[in-house]
C-alpha cells in the first residue's frame, strides 16, 4: 500500500493561543510540525503518495510542504469549501483514491507499526479497518468492541461514563478500500464514526478493528500538548529528533553555548541558538534562532523559534511561541502560554495559568495577576449534554457567565430572543444576570422569567415566540455546584452540534460585540403562569379529578412550585394541607439522584390526619415523592411501578404504544406490563435520556427511578407538578389507592453496593464486565445488565464520581444482597488486573 490521506483541516480551538496564526498540524513537537512527524511515519512504511485535506489556514501547510519532494514524498492537496465532516472530507478527494489507502490525522502523535495494521486488514478481507488502542479514560474518543476475530460489533462516539462499554478506542487511523467511498455522499456532511461505520455495521459489511501496540496521543488541548512534548523529549514515543546527541542534549547546528551552562534531565536545542553564561535548563525544548541570556533558569519550558529571553529570567512549565521577546529578570509562573509576537518588558511577573494572545505588549515592571486558574477546568469541554456544571462562584462566576452569555448569543444570532429563568439560589441569581448581560452585549434580547421552574420554562418555549432559552439552578447532583441548562426553541435541551458551536465561541474569543445602539433589551413578560396553568388543565380530565374530592398533603420543600401549584390544586377541588409553602433560598435543597428528601414532619401528619395521599415535590419542581395514608414514604422505584400500573390501566384501550423506563428500574415493570399490549423500552439513567426517548412518537410514558416521570401528551420533560395532577387523574379514573396497588403488585428486591473506582480504571472494568458476560443474556443500555434465570445484576459507572455501582436484583432480598456482593468482588479484581 502506498497511498495515504492526511486530515489537516482542523481549527485547533482548544490549542489557542498556540494556533492563532498557524493550523493545528503545524504546531511543533520537538521543533518539527506535528504533521511532519506523521509524514515521517508514513514514509517509514513506504507510504509516499499523500493527499492532504485542507480547510483552515491552508496556505501555511502548502507553503511548508509544497509538492513534498523535500520530504521524499509526493504531496497533493484538496481544499474543502465547507466543513463536510471526516468522511465527507475524504470523499472530496475521491479522484486521487483509486486503490487501498490509509487515513490519518495530521495532528496526532504516534509510533504505531502501520505494516501490522495493513497486514491485518488484508488478511481479514476487510473493507474498512479501524486502528484501535486502549486508554484509561476513553470519554473523548469513540469506543469500540470487537469479537475474537477482530470484527467490530459495537461502537459509540465520545460517550459519557454511563455509556462507556470499553476502554478500546478509535484512533482515527483507518485503512480503507476505495469501494467504501461509494457509501459516502459527495460534498455533504458525513462522518466516519457517526454515519459511515454505522451503515457498514447495519449492513454486516466487513468492518474490522486492529488493536495496535505503541504510543498514540490525540493532542486535543494545551495540557496534552505539554505532555506530548515531554513524552517525545524522554523517548516515550519513537520519533526523529533533529540534532547531534551529546550526553542528554540534542544540539542543533551553529549553536553557541557558554561553557558554564548547566543542563539537567534531557534538553533539545535547535539551530543557531545562543545560550549565555550560567543559564540552567531542565527538561526543555528550545527552537531555532533562540537567544537565552545570562543566568536564565528554564524548567520544562517549550520555546519555539526566534525567541529572545533576557538575563536572569525564570520560566517554569511554559510555552513561548514564535518571535517573542522576553526582557530581563522576568518571572513567568507555570502553565503560561504566550502566543506569537509578544513583547514582555523587564522585571515583569506573570501569574500561573495565563494565556497571552498574539502581539501583546507588557510594560516594564508589570504584574499580571489576573489568573485563569479558576477557568482551567474548561480547557477540555464545557458541556455535559446540554448542561454546564461547576463549583458555585469559583468555576461558575459572573465573569464566566458574561463570557458564556456572549458565546450563547453568538450561536443563536443577533436579534434573537432568548428566555432566561432560575431557581431561588443566590448564586443562580447573579449568574443568570451575568449571562443576560453577555447576551445583550452581542445584540440578543432577553425575556427574563425570573424565579421560574424549568418545566414552566420549557412550556413557555413551546409557544414558538423564542429562539431558545436557559435555566440556572443549584445542582441537584452536588449542592456546591451550579448548573446552566441551555434549551432549544422547542423547549428541549440543545443538541451536540449547538453545544460545540457555543464551546467554539467560548474558547475561541471570536466574539463580536454590537454597537451600543444595537445592544439587546431585557423584558419581563407577563402571563407566563397563566399560559402554564391553562395548558396544564387542558391536558387533564379536570371534572373526574374534581368529583373525587381528594384530600392531600403537599410539602413544597421551600421550592418554586409553591408560587403556582396551590392555584392549580384549587381548580382540581383538592382539599390540601401545605407544608414549607414559600420560596426560601437558604432552605432550598435540590434532591440529588440517589437520595430521598426526608420529611418526617409530613409522614407524621399523614399518619395522624389519615389523608389519602401526601406529595413531596423537590425544589426544582421536576421530581416527586409519595406518602400514603399510613404515613409511609415510598421508595421512588416502587412509586415508578405503581405509576406505571396506573398509566397502563388508564390507557388499556389506547392501541399499541411504548413506555420507556430507565435501566436501573427493577423487572417489576416487565411483570406489570405483561397483561397490556405495550412494549417496554429500557433507556439510560438520566433525564436527558428520558427526554430523548420522547422523540419516538410511539412512546407515551417515560419513567425514572428518582421520582421523575414524563407524560408525553403534556411535555417531553419531567414536571413534578404535572406528575401529581396525572396521578390524581389516574387514581380517580381507576378507583385504585396507592396502598392497594403497593400490596398487590409484583415486588422485586434490589441491593446496591458502590466500589471506589478511579476514573482511569472505569473503561477497563466495563471491558472486563463485557468479556465476563458474553455467555449471559444482557442489555448494554448503560453499563452492563446481565440476567441469569429470574435474577439480574446491573454494573454501571457513576457519571460524577470515581465510583462503580453494582445493583443485584431478585425475588428474594438475601439473594439480591449476595449477587451485589459477588459482583463487587469481581469489580475489585478487574481493577487490579494489568492495564
Amino acid at each position: 500500500m502506498k497511498k495515504a490521506v492526511i486530515m489537516a483541516g482542523g481549527f485547533g480551538t482548544r490549542l489557542r493561543p498556540l494556533t492563532m496564526t498557524i493550523p493545528k498540524p503545524m504546531v511543533p513537537i520537538v521543533n518539527v510540525p506535528m504533521m511532519e512527524h506523521v509524514v515521517n511515519l508514513l514514509k517509514k512504511y513506504q507510504i509516499r503518495d499523500i493527499v492532504t485535506l485542507l480547510y483552515f489556514q491552508p496556505e501555511v501547510i502548502t507553503d511548508y510542504f509544497k509538492d513534498g519532494s523535500k520530504f521524499d514524498v509526493k504531496m497533493k492537496y484538496v481544499l474543502a469549501t465547507a466543513d463536510y465532516g471526516t468522511a465527507g472530507a475524504v470523499k472530496n478527494a475521491y479522484e486521487h483514491l483509486d486503490e487501498r489507502f490509509l487515513v490519518i490525522s495530521g495532528d496526532v502523535l504516534t509510533d504505531f507499526d502501520l505494516r501490522e495494521a495493513i497486514d491485518f486488514h488484508i488478511s481479514k478481507g476487510s473493507l474498512a479497518t479501524i486502528v484501535l488502542t486502549r486508554v484509561k479514560i476513553p470519554l473523548q474518543y469513540g469506543i469500540v468492541i470487537t469479537d475474537k476475530e477482530g470484527r467490530i460489533v459495537r461502537f459509540l462516539e465520545k460517550p459519557s461514563w454511563g455509556e462507556v462499554f470499553s476502554d478500546t478506542i478509535n484512533t482515527g487511523i483507518y485503512i480503507l478500500e476505495p469501494e467504501v467511498l461509494d457509501l459516502i455522499p459527495y460534498q455533504s456532511e458525513f462522518d466516519f464514526s457517526k454515519d459511515l461505520f454505522p451503515i457498514m455495521l447495519r449492513n454486516k459489511m466487513p468492518l474490522y478493528g486492529f488493536v495496535a501496540d505503541g504510543y498514540w496521543k490525540d493532542i486535543g488541548n494545551l495540557e496534552e500538548y505539554q505532555n506530548a512534548q515531554m513524552d517525545a523529549l524522554k523517548g516515550v514515543v519513537k520519533i526523529n529528533i533533529k540534532g547531534t546527541k551529546k550526553d542528554n542534549v540534542f544540539l542543533g547546528e551553529n549553536c553557541t553555548i557558554a561553557p558554564n551552562v548547566k543542563f539537567n534531565g534531557k534538553v533539545i536545542i535547535g539551530n543557531n541558538t545562543i545560550i549565555e553564561d550560567f543559564a540552567e535548563l531542565t527538561d526543555c525544548i528550545i527552537g531555532d534562532n533562540v537567544h537565552i541570556g545570562k543566568g536564565v533558569r528554564l524548567m520544562r519550558a517549550i520555546i519555539w523559534d526566534n525567541v529572545k529571553i533576557g538575563a536572569f529570567s525564570d520560566l517554569t512549565d511554559d510555552v513561548v511561541c514564535y518571535d517573542c521577546t522576553i526582557g530581563d529578570s522576568v518571572t513567568i509562573a507555570e502553565n503560561v502560554f504566550i502566543s506569537v509576537g509578544c513583547t514582555i518588558g523587564n522585571r515583569v511577573t506573570i501569574s500561573p495559568n495565563l494565556k497571552l494572545w498574539p502581539l501583546k505588549h507588557i510594560e516594564d515592571g508589570a504584574k499580571l495577576t489576573r489568573s485563569l486558574v479558576q477557568e482551567e477546568k474548561w480547557q477540555r469541554e464545557l458541556f455535559t449534554g446540554a448542561r454546564i456544571s461547576g463549583i458555585s462562584n469559583l468555576e461558575i462566576h459572573p465573569e464566566f457567565g458574561a463570557k458564556l452569555g456572549m458565546a450563547i448569543g453568538m450561536t443563536f444570532g443577533k436579534n434573537a430572543k432568548i428566555i432566561a429563568s432560575r431557581d431561588p439560589d443566590p448564586v443562580s441569581r447573579i449568574i443568570k444576570r451575568s449571562i443576560t448581560a453577555g447576551l445583550a452585549s452581542v445584540g440578543v434580547n432577553v425575556n427574563d422569567l425570573q424565579t421560574t421552574s424549568i418545566p414552566q420554562t420549557r412550556q413557555e418555549l413551546r409557544t414558538g415566540k423564542y429562539s431558545g432559552g436557559l435555566h440556572v439552578r443549584r445542582s441537584p447532583r452536588n449542592p456546591d455546584k451550579t448548573d446552566i441548562i441551555i434549551l432549544n426553541n422547542d423547549g428541549r435541551d440543545i443538541g451536540l452540534s449547538k453545544a460545540k458551536t457555543i464551546e467554539r465561541y467560548f474558547f475561541g474569543e471570536d466574539i463580536k460585540r454590537v454597537h451600543y445602539s444595537e445592544v439587546g433589551h431585557l423584558y419581563y413578560p407577563e402571563r407566563t403562569n397563566e399560559i402554564y396553568i391553562n395548558r396544564y388543565l387542558d391536558s387533564l380530565d379536570v371534572e373526574t379529578i374534581r368529583k373525587r374530592k381528594f384530600k392531600i398533603l403537599m410539602d413544597y420543600s421551600y421550592g418554586l412550585a409553591s408560587t403556582i401549584f396551590p392555584i392549580i390544586l384549587g381548580k382540581l377541588n383538592a382539599e390540601t394541607l401545605s407544608l414549607h409553602d414559600y420560596v426560601d433560598a437558604m432552605k432550598h435543597k435540590p434532591m440529588a439522584e440517589g437520595t430521598v428528601i426526608e420529611s418526617p414532619e409530613a409522614c407524621k401528619i399523614m399518619k395522624s390526619l389519615g389523608y389519602e395521599l401526601g406529595f413531596i415535590i423537590e425544589p426544582g419542581a421536576e421530581k416527586i415523592l409519595v406518602i400514603d395514608s399510613r404515613g409511609i414514604l415510598y421508595p421512588p422505584p416502587r412509586v415508578l411501578s405503581i405509576v406505571t400500573k396506573l398509566f397502563l390501566e388508564t390507557n388499556r384501550n389506547r392501541g399499541k404504544y411504548k413506555i420507556a423506563i430507565t435501566v436501573a428500574a427493577s423487572n417489576e415493570i416487565e411483570k406489570i406490563a405483561k397483561e397490556y399490549d405495550v412494549e417496554v423500552v429500557r433507556i439510560k439513567n438520566s433525564h436527558s435520556a428520558m427526554m430523548e426517548a420522547t422523540r419516538d412518537e410511539e412512546v407515551k410514558f417515560v419513567g425514572g427511578v428518582w421520582g421523575n416521570y414524563i407524560f408525553t401528551d403534556f411535555l417531553f420533560a419531567s414536571d413534578g407538578m404535572y406528575s401529581i395532577g396525572k396521578i390524581l387523574e389516574m387514581l380517580a379514573k381507576t378507583g385504585y389507592t396507592f396502598q392497594q396497588l403497593d400490596e398487590t403488585l409484583p415486588r422485586r428486591f434490589q441491593h446496591t453496593v458502590s466500589v471506589d473506582c478511579p476514573w482511569e480504571l472505569k473503561g477497563k472494568v466495563i471491558r472486563n464486565a463485557l468479556e465476563f458476560s458474553e455467555s449471559y443474556e444482557r442489555i448494554l443500555v448503560e453499563g452492563v445488565k446481565l440476567f441469569k434465570d429470574d435474577d439480574s445484576v446491573l454494573l454501571y459507572p457513576d457519571l460524577e464520581k470515581p465510583v462503580f455501582h453494582i445493583v443485584g436484583e431478585s425475588d428474594d432480598y438475601e439473594k439480591a444482597v449476595s449477587l451485589a456482593k459477588k459482583f463487587q468482588s469481581y469489580v475489585q479484581n478487574w481493577m487490579q488486573e494489568e492495564f
